[in-house]
């Protein structure tokens, strides 16, 4: 004699599985260490998407100066893994740095963040314009992983 699971008793399993197969909001709050050593420390975001938080650059051509900077940002407020934007103004050289991207929750479970960046240095005039912006190329986007909530 073969037995057949009820329709009730498959859908009451359904519904008790349905949680865990929830995608978890990914979530920019805590510490993150991108893939070439800097750190970053984002606040608590606004319900409108507005953030803010430290910056904490590891590359520089003078590694003795480098300071912590602030930076501001706004993210999508209506996505699990939300699309967002900030910008760096860096306390040590004349340049600032704005970076786009996506918070990602990966196979894992973990948190990581995509960005591409744009930094601009200080031009002493308009024929110095064309050489004081540097930017992430297509070839190699920035990835940061998170530390701690």
């Amino acid at each position: 004699m073969v037995h057949t699971a009820s329709p009730l008793l498959l859908l009451l399993s359904l519904a008790l599985l349905a949680p865990g197969l929830s995608v978890r909001q990914c979530s920019l709050t805590g510490k993150w260490i991108n893939d070439l050593g800097s750190n970053m420390t984002i606040g608590d975001v606004s319900d409108k998407g507005e953030f803010n938080g430290t910056y904490l650059t590891a590359v520089d051509d003078v590694p003795q100066n480098i300071m912590e900077s602030i930076l501001l940002g706004i993210q999508s407020i209506t996505d699990d893994q939300p699309t967002f934007g900030f910008t760096v103004r860096t306390n040590f050289t004349e340049s600032t740095t704005v970076f786009t991207g996506q918070c990602f929750m990966d196979r894992r479970g973990k948190e990581v963040l995509k960005t591409m960046w744009l930094l601009r240095s200080n031009a002493d005039d308009t024929g110095d314009d064309w050489k004081a912006t540097s930017e992430d190329g297509p070839a190699s986007p920035t990835s940061a992983t998170k530390l701690e909530s």
